[in-house]
């Protein structure tokens, strides 16, 4: 089994959850990002809690484009990160499937968990090899030895490949401390 901490940014409104960006991290060291360039804006929007924490964390463009970015864009859209649904659903089945089977974490990963089933539809059309489940760190500190503390998180709260880098910290910590 591989270790793979991931955290996802995402919409929702009580019906749906939209995934805005996702964040992996392998217990190899390798990582993935994206952000979904079809994610609905206008309803980003809409949410300051998302406009005032998520957005930040967005590629934004730098030297001239950043001049030249239209004031409708939240992020930028030119940045390699930005990718179609159904380009980012490949591949992250080809990255969490590329050392073997796969054992997901998150914190707090009940929605992380839907939002990346739902990259690949309903959960039963999840590709062969992914779990069907995600653990989850606050289930793990319950069990954590008196007196773990969680590393802080230093930089990049709520951008979802620093999120996940987190969570893959605090989980090697959690198992040295063990």
């Amino acid at each position: 089994m591989t270790r793979y901490s991931y955290d996802t940014e995402f919409l929702e409104d009580g019906k749906t959850i939209a995934l805005i960006s996702i964040g992996i991290v392998s217990e190899s060291g390798r990582e993935y990002y994206a952000v979904n360039r079809d994610v609905p804006v206008r309803r980003i929007r809409k949410q300051p809690w998302l406009m005032e924490n998520v957005v930040p964390g967005l590629p934004k463009p730098a030297g001239d484009w950043n001049n030249h970015m239209p004031r409708s864009w939240l992020f930028d859209y030119h940045n390699r990160a930005v990718k179609k649904r159904d380009r980012i659903a490949a591949e992250v089945r080809e990255f969490l499937l590329a050392e073997g089977p796969p054992e997901l974490w998150a914190d707090y990963g009940a929605y992380d968990h839907i939002a990346l089933c739902q990259l690949f539809g309903r959960m039963i059309d999840l590709p062969e090899g992914l779990p069907m489940f995600t653990h989850d760190l606050q289930q793990a500190l319950e069990s954590a030895p008196e007196g773990f503390v969680v590393p802080q998180q230093e930089s990049g709260l709520h951008n979802a490949l620093e999120d996940a880098r987190h969570l893959d910290r605090t989980l090697r910590a959690l198992l040295v401390s063990a």
